[in-house]
Parts: C-alpha cells; structure tokens; sequence
C-alpha cells in the first residue's frame, strides 16, 4: 500500500508541472503582457539638452501620453556627439518596453559625419511613429546690412568669408541648413560652431556672428520682437506660425528646403505589444487640444497619419539617409 502510495504521487508530479507551466504560460502571454503594461514608469531618452526644441516637444508629448498610460513618462537627458550618445545608449538598452529615444534628423544624418558609430539607425532600433515636423528659418543678425534676402545674396558676394555663419555644433541640424544653404548659395561663407543652439542664438543676438540658420521653436520669438532679421524660412510652402514670411525657395533659392523632423525609436526586440500601446498614446497625445495649441506655438506641424506608424519613420529615415549621405560627403566635414 506505501510503495502504491508514493507511485501514485510519482505519477501526478509531472501533470503538476505541466500545471504549473501552462498557468505561467497563460500569465506571460502577449494578451495578459499588453493588459499589463506599463506596470511602471518609461523612459524617453532626449539626445540634446533640457529647455532645447527638442526637449520641449519631449515634454510636451510626454505629459499628455502620461495620462493615456497611466504612468509617468520620464524625460531623460543625454546629451553629446550630435545625439550619438543618447543612440547608442538606447540601442543598447534593454528591449522591455520601458526605453524610448525621441531624435530628429541626427539619425539619418550620423552614418554619414560618423565614421565610427557604435550603432546601425537602419538596422539596432524598433521604429514607433515619425511626430512632427518643424520649420526651419534663416536669420541675421538685428544690424545686418541686408533689409531682404535679395539684398543678403548681394552681401554674400560681396563680403565673402567675412560673413559668418553659426550653427549649434556638428551634426546638429542647424549645421545641416548651414551647408545645404552654402552649396545651394554658392557662398564662401566662414561657419562657427557652437555648443547648442542656446548658444549660437545668443551669440547672434550679441552681434558675434551674421547668420544662423535654426527651427522655428527657437527663432520665432526674436523674430517677432524684432531682435533678429528673417530672410526665409526654409520650407516649399509659408508656415501657419509666420504667414507673412516668403520661403527661400519662392525668392529663387533652389535646394535649400529642409525641415526639423522628429521620429520616436526602441531598443531592436522590443515587444511588440508594447510599440503598439505606446505609439497609441503617442497618436492620442497629437490629436489633444493642449498639445496641438503647444505645438502650433511652437511652429510645430504634426506629420500626416501615414506617417504615424512603424512603417512610416522606417521608409522616411531609410530616404533621408540616403538624401543627406551625398550632401555630407560633399561637405567634407565628419564629426569625429
């Protein structure tokens, strides 16, 4: 009767532990992994400093998709390299669901001015929805001889390397706009880069330097106070935020169109429930009244839907790389 006994409990060991299995099975499956997140609060790593365009977009959608989650979304600042290293760090990081990177154009644009990049932007990262795009504005100086853009090209060749042109560093975007508008322009301009794009509006607004090429979300307000020169904004078509400013492209400058655009990336495996339930709440937090108001102040423009997707920043970073790679090469400027 004993050696029965401990037969029979012998024989129900295995069916325990495939009970056992099959209910951490049924706990762990996407249905019940997606029902539970977030479960605590995520990440969204900012590659440039706080108070920053970017930085504030950051802010602005993570409150709102905060409220969606019921989690805190946490702004984290790395800044440095162009944004490479805050790249590289959310590359690297664990693919749970709780590290996102907000990043603009520097994605499409290290492969070219790093030589040595630590990361692959087509090929380390989950893509979860292109966001916004933002003007850029070319700008001088509030002494300035040139009253227009007409009057600015004159100036160009007349002065030569005198003219300087800022930008916020190498790699940033402003940089960007700086060459594209040297190549479209012909002009010998000399560049001084700065540490940010605090810094090289302020040494425009102290008379350091002539120009400076830079988004919307920082120029607007000295343009309106008058305490900068617009010569152009840099889109195909004049922006909501400045109605009344003519784009360089309808004053016969050709090749000079570009925009500050902002994609959200994850860390390559994460799940996929997770992409989907943040990319959701960062769709709801685009079309929210508070948010649209901010960004519009901003001189922000959300991205069409189709861009709001997986897909969609995949099939634009892939394009803007391979625009931008050539336009560097060019240059003849690296980063490192």
């Amino acid at each position: 009767m004993r050696t029965n006994r401990f037969q029979g409990e012998a024989q129900g060991r295995p069916l325990l532990r495939a009970s056992a299995v099959a209910l951490v099975a049924a706990f762990c499956s996407p249905a019940v992994l997606a029902q539970a997140y977030p479960s605590k609060p995520i990440t969204l790593v900012v590659p440039f400093s706080a108070g920053g365009p970017t930085d504030l977009v950051a802010r602005t959608l993570g409150a709102a998709m905060g409220r969606t989650l019921n989690q805190t979304v946490l702004i984290e600042n790395k800044t440095g390299a162009g944004g490479t290293i805050a790249a590289s760090y959310t590359a690297k990081a664990k693919p749970d669901g709780y590290t996102f990177l907000i990043h603009h154009n520097g994605m499409a644009t290290a492969p070219a001015l790093y030589r040595k990049l630590s990361y692959n932007p087509l090929t380390d990262f989950d893509y979860v929805s292109q966001v916004i795009d933002v003007p850029m504005t070319l700008i001088g100086r509030k002494d300035l001889p040139a009253k227009d853009f007409n009057e600015l090209r004159a100036y160009l060749k007349a002065n030569g390397d005198k003219v300087t042109l800022a930008h916020a560093g190498l790699g940033a975007v402003s940089h960007l706009c700086g060459v594209l508008f040297r190549q479209a322009t012909g002009a010998n301009l000399t560049t001084v880069p700065y540490q940010g794009t605090g810094p090289a509006m302020n040494a425009l607004l102290g008379g350091q330097v002539d120009l400076l090429c830079d988004q919307t979300t920082s120029t607007t307000q000295y343009i309106k106070s008058g305490s900068v020169k617009l010569y152009g904004v840099t889109t195909a078509a004049r922006i909501k935020s400045l109605p009344d400013a003519p784009t360089l492209t309808e004053q016969g400058l050709k090749g000079s169109e570009i925009v500050v655009w902002h994609g959200i990336y994850a860390p390559k495996g994460t799940p996929r429930e997770a992409i989907d339930k943040f990319g959701t709440a960062l769709r709801t937090a685009l079309v929210d009244p508070e948010v649209a108001k901010r960004l519009n102040e901003l001189g922000a423009v959300v991205v069409p839907e189709a861009k709001q997707s997986p897909a969609g920043l995949q099939t634009w970073l892939a394009q803007e790389t391979a625009r931008y790679s050539p336009v560097i090469k060019a240059a003849g400027q690296f980063a490192d």
